[in-house]
């Protein structure tokens, strides 16, 4: 276990949106009076979320609670109806949405403006999709793949966007089942190119080594995906989200170990697991 090579993913961890979002929650923190607020987690790592609410920066859910203060909006934005409702308060607003969220969210509008149907790919009940579904009209469609497609489709013109996470395969994979089905078909490629850049690196990691961790909130949809995809490819994929949850027995035989990281984890969290598994084989 001596020579047990490391090996960093080459893109992993923080992508810019997730820092724009921090900095921004940081500035807010320090310049505004309190109550600051963030509604719902700014990101999906609980380790950066207790960082925050030292800094005093308190989780709200329930938008209906703010009243006053400075209020954060979450990397992942929200549904339109609540900016509009704290819009409408004594309410400093701070949106941090990430700008390919915000991409997705107005590519929605414009279709549905247009009068597509609008198909969303995506995780139905992730705060992301429940944001983009907002500005894609009453009767948008979300679906995780094409087995989520109802076996009618009564409108002839359809919209895609997607959760900025996705997999470009599950894209592919609904542009080829909707393509026979309408008359037209208009796709917008929403996701994020920091998520493509890190997929693609973890699958080249872990196609290289004999042990792959990956780093990230377990509430975190890109981070998920990274595990699955490298799973995928090398069976022994282990997801934690700090590097005490790393296990002895998880390096027996290897000589190689590849980390990984969603873009919700920061830098300290990915060297933290990198001196872990280093004492681990030694």
């Amino acid at each position: 276990m001596n020579s047990l090579d490391i090996r960093v993913s080459e893109h992993a961890g923080f992508c810019w949106g997730v820092k724009r979002a921090l900095d921004m929650a940081r500035r807010a923190a320090a310049a505004a009076a309190p109550p600051v607020r963030s509604l719902g987690p700014l990101i999906h790592n609980p380790g950066v979320i207790e960082d925050l609410v030292d800094q005093g920066i308190v989780v709200v859910d329930d938008p209906a609670s703010v009243r006053g203060g400075t209020v954060i909006i979450r990397s992942h934005g929200v549904e339109h109806e609540i900016i509009d409702r704290l819009a409408a308060r004594a309410v400093n607003l701070v949106d941090a949405t990430c700008t390919f969220v915000k991409s997705a969210q107005e590519k929605a509008k414009r279709l549905c403006d247009q009068g597509y149907l609008v198909v969303i790919l995506g995780e139905p009940e992730h705060p992301e999709v429940l944001g983009i579904r907002s500005y894609a009209g009453v009767d948008a469609l979300v679906v995780e793949g094409p087995e989520g497609l109802p076996a009618a489709i009564t409108r002839p013109r359809v919209g895609v966007v997607v959760q900025t996470t996705q997999p470009p395969e599950r894209l592919a994979a609904l542009v080829a089942a909707l393509a026979p089905r309408v008359r037209e078909l208009r796709v917008f490629n929403t996701i994020c190119s920091a998520t493509e850049q890190r997929q693609k690196a973890a699958v080249s990691t872990a196609g290289a080594v004999d042990v792959v961790i990956v780093v990230g909130g377990r509430n975190s949809g890109n981070t998920t995906r990274l595990a699955e995809l490298c799973a995928a490819v090398q069976p022994r994929t282990y997801h934690v989200e700090s590097a005490a949850e790393i296990q002895s027995e998880w390096l027996t035989n290897a000589s190689s170990v590849g980390i990984t990281a969603g873009a919700s984890t920061p830098p300290d969290q990915i060297q933290a697991v990198v001196e872990q598994v280093r004492r681990l084989g030694s």
